[in-house]
């Protein structure tokens, strides 16, 4: 469990193939704080810490998380979003994110408004029911409100802070993002759907 607050700009040292998908060794200043078997979020994908050094951790991406992620455009030197797991007396300042990512979103356009950043992003057609004007969504691990939206076209402002602290200053258009909607509200929607059904079956009896 994350809360979508990144702790650090991590950079790719290393990339390597497997047959499980690809091995990454990432470089950060959070490592001293990481241990063996420790979830950390990379660009909001929870992973599992598999080795620890002074100052990189290493982890495994499968192959279904290269191919639903970001993380297989990933090259060497790229720089990624990191957050380590929830610790219950945490303050949780964002919202609550699990790490599952559910699809990628395409950056439409971005402008600067003074000394905040207006991004327009496109998320997956199946996704735009989970996402509401002022709730919560997680791009590439970082909690954001959502300041509007059309369609399925999602719109965030970025304060200066997040600005220079995650990775956000990286994006260019075209640049696909993690997503990861409000876990709140796929569960309410899978059970209104649930009573929508029994409804409908009870219509038939």
């Amino acid at each position: 469990m994350f809360t979508g607050l990144i702790k650090d700009q991590g950079r790719i040292l290393r990339i390597e193939e497997n047959l499980e998908g690809k091995i990454f060794e990432i470089e950060t200043k959070l490592a001293h704080d990481i241990q063996i078997d420790d979830s950390v979020a990379v660009n909001g994908v929870c992973l599992t810490a598999t080795a620890v050094s002074e100052k990189s951790f290493t982890m495994q991406a499968v192959h279904v998380t290269l191919e639903k992620t970001n993380l297989g455009f990933l090259q060497k030197h790229s720089i990624v979003n990191l957050e380590l797991a929830l610790k219950y007396s945490d303050r949780l300042g964002g919202h609550l994110v699990l790490g599952h990512v559910n699809g990628t979103a395409e950056v439409l356009s971005l402008e600067n408004r003074g000394e905040n950043y207006t991004i327009w992003y496109r998320i997956p057609d199946e996704l735009k029911k989970f996402v509401i004007k002022e709730g919560s969504i997680a791009l590439d691990g970082i909690s954001l409100t959502v300041a509007d939206i059309k369609d399925n076209e999602v719109m965030v402002t970025i304060i200066p802070h997040t600005w220079n602290e995650t990775q956000i200053h990286f994006l260019r258009k075209g640049t696909l993002v993690n997503v990861e909607v409000d876990s709140q509200a796929v569960h309410m929607a899978k059970y209104l759907d649930v009573l929508f059904e029994n409804y409908i079956k009870q219509k038939k009896l």
